[in-house]
């Protein structure tokens, strides 16, 4: 808590909250990325069945 803190008053609040918000959309993106190969591979099985 003191690291954000420190980071608010050295950097100021806008840009802390842009560093906060792009942490969160990557791991959004890494997830999306992992269920779009997911859905691809289930979508080839699906081929090869038909």
């Amino acid at each position: 808590m003191e690291e954000l803190t420190s980071l608010i008053g050295n950097v100021g609040f806008p840009i802390a909250v842009s560093v906060y918000l792009l942490v969160r959309i990557e791991q959004k993106l890494s997830e999306l990325t992992r269920s779009i190969f997911e859905l691809s591979r289930v979508i080839e099985l699906e081929r090869g069945k038909a």
